[in-house]
């Protein structure tokens, strides 16, 4: 298991974050001692125990670039645009998933 550090956006729910990362909203709330689940909000930084095949994806954070990504998981930005069918490498989003090993 890996924890990731992910920062809850607009419209968000436990339930949907734990389906994404393959973890329990009861996990969840444990990492992060979360009283009451409905009290989450936009900009709130959760630590994820995320399901093991979780640890081969970034979620971008607003100023990342592709090559920052790159080099925080010692690859390319070549290979990074290949894994994720990027036209333009200098494109990319916050909240953008992206594949960082094959």
């Amino acid at each position: 298991m890996e924890l990731i550090k992910y920062t809850v956006r607009e419209g968000n729910t436990l339930f949907g974050i734990a389906q994404f990362f393959q973890t329990t909203v009861a996990d969840i709330l444990q990492y992060n001692n979360i009283q009451n689940p409905a009290m989450i909000y936009p900009g709130q930084e959760l630590t994820i125990p995320a399901g093991s095949n979780m640890a081969n994806y970034h979620i971008t954070r607003p100023g990342e670039t592709l090559w920052s990504i790159a080099q925080m998981y010692g690859s390319t930005v070549a290979e990074l645009t290949r894994l994720n069918g990027i036209s333009n490498p200098n494109i990319i989003y916050p909240g953008q998933v992206i594949q960082v090993k094959a």
